[in-house]
């Protein structure tokens, strides 16, 4: 009898890329996915993100190592990046580029040590810009420039916002039929009661969606629980990678190939 297959023989078996959602302060989680899979030797072959999932995918696509982007995370304090200023935003943004830029080993997105894109919104055009090539601290925090907390930025010829906006999963920049293993943050208050009901999964083939529940919510005011967040992501990701991806609990068919699991 043939054993079922697992989510670390699916990922094992051909290269993939790595998707990580928007979801405001979730880069915790989403580093705490990305240690998981580097420590088991599952590392992606591109990485694609909006938001929190492309500072975390950037960060390491730069050549920063989980280790690395660990201690700059939970070394991370309110002032680093808190600069209000006049304009549409509450906050400049200098500050965070600047942090980018300080830690980050390579300065452009081409330089990077895997394919990395970055989903931005464009004010004028009205639709998601894919970033694969320029300054990467800029593409970066125009990527998770939140409306109403952040300026936005001009940059490559368009005002950029939070890729969030239209590009929420941040999988525009993947070509079609690319195997994708995709983490998706949702807020705990919107996980849904009934298996199946889940919501704004992206709708693509050879696609595996990955949530985790009742994840902790760091904020600006709350990034004590980002350590928490990221400890918690790790180890729900090390418990699924031997998981059968079979029609069971905890597992959601959604379109054939593509199948969305929980640990």
């Amino acid at each position: 009898m043939t054993a079922p297959e697992t989510l670390r023989s699916w990922l094992g078996k051909e290269p993939f890329t790595l998707g990580l959602s928007s979801g405001f302060f979730s880069f915790f989680a989403h580093g705490g996915v990305l240690d998981a899979l580097v420590e088991e030797s599952l590392v992606p072959a591109a990485v694609s993100g909006s938001s929190a999932g492309a500072l975390t995918g950037g960060l390491w696509a730069a050549g920063l190592e989980p280790a690395e982007i660990r201690r700059l995370y939970v070394g991370l304090r309110k002032k680093d990046f808190w600069d209000p200023s006049p304009g549409p935003g509450l906050l400049r943004g200098r500050r965070f580029r600047r942090l980018i830029r300080s830690v980050i080993p390579v300065q452009r997105l081409e330089h990077c040590r895997t394919r990395l894109s970055v989903s931005a919104f464009d004010l004028f055009r009205l639709r998601t810009r894919v970033m694969t090539t320029g300054d990467l601290a800029r593409s970066l925090y125009a990527s998770c420039a939140v409306p109403g907390m952040f300026h936005p930025l001009w940059h490559q010829g368009g005002l950029l916002l939070d890729g969030g906006i239209r590009d929420r999963p941040g999988l525009r920049g993947v070509p079609p039929g690319e195997r994708v293993f995709y983490h998706h943050v949702m807020p705990r208050l919107t996980w849904p009661r009934k298996k199946g009901a889940f919501q704004g999964l992206p709708d693509r083939g050879n696609l595996m969606a990955f949530l985790i529940p009742d994840l902790p919510l760091p904020g600006p005011d709350s990034l004590q629980t980002g350590a928490a967040a990221w400890a918690k992501a790790r180890a729900a990701t090390l418990r699924a990678l031997d998981k059968p991806l079979t029609p069971a609990p905890g597992f959601l068919a959604v379109t054939p190939p593509a199948c969305s699991m929980t640990p």
